[in-house]
């Protein structure tokens, strides 16, 4: 029988990742990824569920999750599930958890964190550009006619160079 065990999560942290290293030296992280769904009932009402999955990821990813995620962070995780049993020690009853070990983990927001889903971890909505602060021009420059000075000698084939895009 053919099986396969393929998640795909897209989220906000809902913790800053935690690095630590194994014995043997190699880096694991966890963080706490959380998904909303956002549905009508029968009867019309707005409903929300949001579901929390504890996230474990490897090796150099783990380093660079730690680096560079931190909570409300956007990312994209595709990994596969786990399901980790123990005994409690206090009441000695089975326990089990769920979690999802990530083969691959996509930052989502930009590394300055200028981002749709967030703003570095706060609901505040990204500051716009103004004309003073934006980096474009706001106007196009001046052309130059064919007979100014650095204009093309030949204006038989003067070809206007300005790409619209």
């Amino acid at each position: 029988m053919a099986s396969l065990n393929r998640v795909l999560l897209l989220g906000n942290l809902t913790r800053d990742p935690d690095l630590k290293y194994t014995q043997g030296g190699t880096a694991v992280c966890n963080f706490g990824l959380a998904m909303n769904r956002r549905f009508k009932t029968r009867d019309g009402q707005d409903q929300e569920e949001v579901c929390f999955v504890d996230i474990e990821v490897f090796g150099r990813q783990a380093e660079t999750c730690e680096n560079y995620l931190q909570k409300g962070s956007p990312a994209l995780v595709e990994g596969r599930l786990r399901l980790d049993r123990w005994e409690d020690r206090s009441t000695g009853q089975p326990r089990s958890r769920l979690r999802v070990t990530a083969l691959r983990v996509q930052f989502m927001g930009s590394p300055g964190g200028g981002d749709d889903f967030s703003d570095r971890g706060t609901d505040r909505p990204q500051q716009e550009a103004t004309p003073e602060t934006s980096s474009t021009p706001t106007s196009p420059p001046p052309q130059q006619s064919p007979g100014t000075p650095g204009s093309s000698e030949n204006s038989d084939n003067d070809i206007d160079d300005e790409i619209p895009f």
